[in-house]
């Protein structure tokens, strides 16, 4: 690549950086797609839609060729956690990063699952306006990462996130937080397993000889940015449209997401159990936590397959079902008015006075 291309694509991430995408808004999906146009090999999951995730993983990838001049990382803007990398279960992905609010009480927490199609991405990619803003309110923060799609399928990726929120249950004491006061948010694949956290039945065993799994993965309120509906392929059809194109279906593709070995494990008992475990819209009752989710990409017939995993249709179909159960559910769409506050929803129904609140620093270790 070229050395003035490199730093392009340099300036482009920067002017991203200063934008609303780390303040919890979504950019406009106009400004990916030109880069895009550019770099197509940014698109690390090739699904036509360049998400901020792989466009910060690929200025990651390419700055060395810069020589180290205008050397610029991801996260320096990032407030140094509190404790970095804690491991949470087995796998070398199943780690996290904790900012603690200052307290003499047990603080909320808000937690933080990065985008990237199961495929790429990180802890490092979360907002530093968001978890500012919750340190000054007097909330703790916690950044996840979890296995990709090559190391396992989507029922198990989903569970790293449920045992994230376990761990830090059972240690709760320990980091001052107050195990009853978790909400989690993200932004595509982030959006969509918050989302299903906050809909899926408990998964604690009180019968488990692994302490972590004996508590509860239940959330208090979920932040949805361009996410999913479903994680069952087979309903996507139903829910969000037939589409045509050929882009529409990837059937390797989805039955890769299971890590089942053909079509036909769709059909087996086993295989519809885990269809079912993993839809979201299907799972939700009144008994599940309030919900906002917000959609930057424009109604009506997709052009690629990446409007389709982030078409609005998924937000409208949750908005239905809430409905129908009594959850409390909002949702903003591209052309909402006013745009939705993620953060600021998930303050308040954490039950946190945010203009009461004084400004607060990382608890020091």
């Amino acid at each position: 690549m070229k050395k003035q291309n490199i730093i392009s694509l340099l300036s482009f991430v920067l002017m991203l950086s200063g934008t609303a995408a780390l303040a919890q808004r979504e950019v406009a999906p106009e400004q990916l797609q030109q880069l895009l146009k550019r770099f197509p090999e940014a698109d690390a999951n090739k699904d036509g839609v360049l998400s901020m995730e792989e466009a910060r993983a690929y200025w990651q990838k390419m700055k060395g060729k810069l020589g180290g001049k205008g050397k610029v990382e991801a996260t320096k803007n990032l407030p140094a956690p509190t404790h970095a990398n804690i491991s949470y279960g087995p796998h070398e992905r199943n780690v996290l990063d904790l900012w603690l609010a200052k307290s003499a009480q047990p603080t909320p927490l808000v937690v933080f699952i990065h985008g990237g199609g199961f495929v790429g991405g990180d802890k490092s990619k979360a907002s530093p306006d968001a978890i500012r803003r919750c340190l000054d309110a007097g909330v703790s923060f916690m950044s996840i990462n979890y296995r990709f799609r090559e190391s396992a399928p989507i029922q198990d990726i989903l569970r790293d996130a449920a045992r994230a929120i376990q761990f830090v249950r059972l240690n709760a004491a320990k980091y001052n937080l107050d195990p009853k006061r978790i909400a989690s948010h993200g932004g595509s694949a982030g959006a969509g397993t918050s989302l299903w956290l906050a809909v899926h039945d408990d998964l604690a065993d009180p019968k488990s000889s692994d302490p972590v799994l004996r508590q509860s993965s239940r959330i208090a309120a979920v932040g949805c940015m361009n996410g999913q509906a479903t994680y069952d392929m087979t309903e996507w059809g139903k829910l969000i449209g037939e589409f045509k194109a050929d882009w529409a279906r990837n059937e390797a593709e989805d039955v890769q997401f299971y890590h089942f070995k053909s079509r036909d494990d769709f059909k087996t008992e086993a295989g519809k159990k885990i269809l079912a475990d993993c839809s979201m819209s299907s799972q939700i009752t009144k008994d599940d936590p309030p919900i906002i989710m917000t959609c930057s990409v424009p109604d009506g017939e997709p052009t690629n397959r990446g409007e389709l995993v982030h078409h609005p249709r998924h937000a409208q179909v949750i908005k239905k079902r809430c409905d129908e159960t009594g959850v409390k559910c909002e949702i903003y769409l591209r052309d909402s008015s006013p745009k939705g506050d993620v953060m600021a929803f998930l303050l308040k129904q954490l039950g946190v006075d945010v203009e009461k609140k004084p400004a607060a620093a990382p608890a020091k270790t």
